[in-house]
């Protein structure tokens, strides 16, 4: 066997429908398309929902609820993460700056900071939100915890 006798396996390919080559094709004048009507002619494409007519599904069924507008998106670190954070870079004090280059926030994020977890070290904690759980544990280890 060599490149010169290369072939695709039987039954994997199809030649095309050439269709529009004159009556004796059996597949001319209409070109396989029927006769008038919107599917007939040129620049149909049809909708992605549409379900021959019927009331699409999309239509059927009932919207509900309703989005606030003016709700403000929190990205919650527990506490626990903020010990483990410490304990590594050594830190005393954390502000979004930290969380942001550490991978733990982006920098559009509003940050809230969640009570699970322990601490151990005293550290001064800065973001724009805190559980009460949170503020009880930061200061019962006698650090601070200030919103922006």
């Amino acid at each position: 066997m060599d490149l010169s006798n290369l072939k695709p396996a039987k039954g994997s390919t199809k030649t095309s429908k050439r269709i529009g080559r004159g009556q004796g094709s059996g597949k001319g004048g209409t070109s396989t398309k029927g006769n008038k009507g919107a599917q007939a002619r040129a620049g149909y494409s049809r909708k992605p929902a549409f379900e021959g007519g019927q009331m699409p599904l999309i239509r059927r069924i009932p919207k509900f609820g309703f989005t606030n507008f003016n709700r403000v998106e929190y990205s919650g670190i527990n506490v626990d993460t903020l010990q483990k954070l410490a304990e590594e870079k050594n830190l005393t004090a954390i502000d979004i700056k930290t969380l942001i280059d550490n991978g733990l926030a982006s920098k559009n994020d509003r940050i809230k900071i969640l009570g699970r977890g322990e601490l151990k070290l005293k550290l001064d904690v800065t973001a724009h939100a805190f559980s009460a759980t949170a503020i009880k544990i930061i200061e019962a280890q006698g650090g601070t915890a200030t919103k922006i």
